[in-house]
């Protein structure tokens, strides 16, 4: 009996050897699938890696352009890639767009927001819409100049026209006077 169980077991764990190793034709399937996997990864972690860059350096444009008029750094929105590494895949800049005190102030604001909004080689339809936004914002302002008197100390503030400007900035006015570029 002994030696009867003492077989089986063996017959067993030969068979639960083969069950797990499988044949050389299953080894190779099972090398094929990992080698494909592997390239995939190394593919995905790639386009990661290259979005990654890009997206930084877009925001790093925009940042630079912008100035004193960042409202602090650049934040990114990231994915984590099949080697457990995190990768940027957006961002945003968030900037000051309210007026000046007066019309020239809120004409060089306009500008600076513009070169922000235009600074990265690929700017995006949210930084597109940005720079003509604060194109408005300088027109507005440069009728308001022309439409003053010529007295030093004119008009206090922004006039009604260049607050009309100023609405265009929708999110700007609901989150206290800035407005994100995207990339």
């Amino acid at each position: 009996m002994i030696s009867a169980s003492s077989a089986a077991a063996s017959t067993i764990h030969v068979a639960a050897s083969r069950a797990m190793s499988g044949t050389p034709a299953d080894h190779g399937r099972l090398d094929a699938r990992r080698s494909e996997q592997e390239r995939s990864d190394q593919a995905l972690i790639d386009q990661l890696k290259a979005t990654d860059r890009q997206v930084r350096s877009h925001e790093a444009a925009h940042l630079a352009a912008a100035g004193h008029l960042a409202l602090g750094g650049a934040g990114f929105s990231s994915v984590r890639g099949p080697d457990g590494r995190m990768y940027a895949v957006g961002g945003e800049v968030n900037i000051d767009v309210s007026p000046g005190r007066t019309p020239e102030e809120t004409i060089a604001k306009g500008e600076q927001i513009q070169r922000a909004a235009r600074a990265p080689a690929d700017p995006s339809a949210q930084d597109i819409r940005v720079a003509a936004q604060a194109a408005q914002m300088v027109a507005e302002a440069q009728r308001e100049l022309a439409a003053e008197p010529t007295a030093p100390g004119g008009a206090e503030g922004a006039s009604s026209q260049l607050k009309e400007a100023l609405s265009a900035f929708d999110d700007a006015e609901k989150s206290g006077a800035q407005v994100n570029l995207f990339a």
